[in-house]
């Protein structure tokens, strides 16, 4: 609601006036883009685990593993900004399912690299890119200022849903970093199978 000014005095107001439809509209409009957004994000990972049973942080992780042909997993918690605690979980289920392999470091045999296996690497010419890296290249056209000004408006907005507080990594997904839906289980397996033919 917005107060009309007394035009004898700038403190008090003369009347309460209604919202129009267009201050609606506008907050609707908000609303909505959010919605899309979030809703994008979730179809998005849902069809990931689907298709190839594997989580937006999983696929991120066998990605760097791929490009650097071997790593620690410190080395690869700081590449990706996540937590050590939360890398080793999505090594331990990505090894479980033989997409990547580990060793200990000729040179320092307290060191475990991981590398990808075949099975790991044929996973990843089939699956799609990540969210954020369509985002990111869409998002690096833009001007420094919009860029800015985006940014700015996205913190306002986490502020607003009193979402500060919550720990965020760089990654567009929809599921929990560290967990592995049960029902990908089924479908990781499809995948398999299909791989193997």
């Amino acid at each position: 609601m917005f107060c009309r000014a007394d035009p004898r005095s700038d403190r008090l107001p003369l009347k309460t006036m209604p919202q129009t439809n267009n201050d609606n509209s506008i907050s609707d409009r908000v609303l909505i883009a959010l919605r899309q957004i979030i809703r994008s994000i979730d179809i998005r990972s849902k069809r990931l685990v689907k298709q190839f049973g594997l989580t937006g942080p999983q696929l991120l992780i066998l990605q760097e593993i791929a490009g650097a042909g071997e790593i620690t997993a410190s080395e690869l918690a700081k590449a990706i900004s996540l937590s050590q605690a939360t890398v080793t979980g999505i090594l331990e289920r990505l090894e479980k399912r033989n997409l990547i392999a580990r060793r200990r470091s000729n040179s320092d045999r307290r060191r475990v690299k991981v590398s990808v296996t075949p099975n790991g690497r044929q996973l990843l010419g089939a699956a799609p890119p990540l969210m954020q890296e369509s985002f990111l290249e869409e998002f690096d056209r833009l001007q420094n200022w919009e860029q800015h000004m985006i940014l700015s408006t996205l913190q306002r907005l986490v502020a607003m849903m009193d979402a500060k507080q919550i720990e965020a990594a760089p990654i567009l997904t929809s599921e929990p970093l560290e967990a592995l839906p049960e029902s990908t289980n089924a479908a990781a397996g499809e995948v398999e199978a299909r791989m193997a033919d």
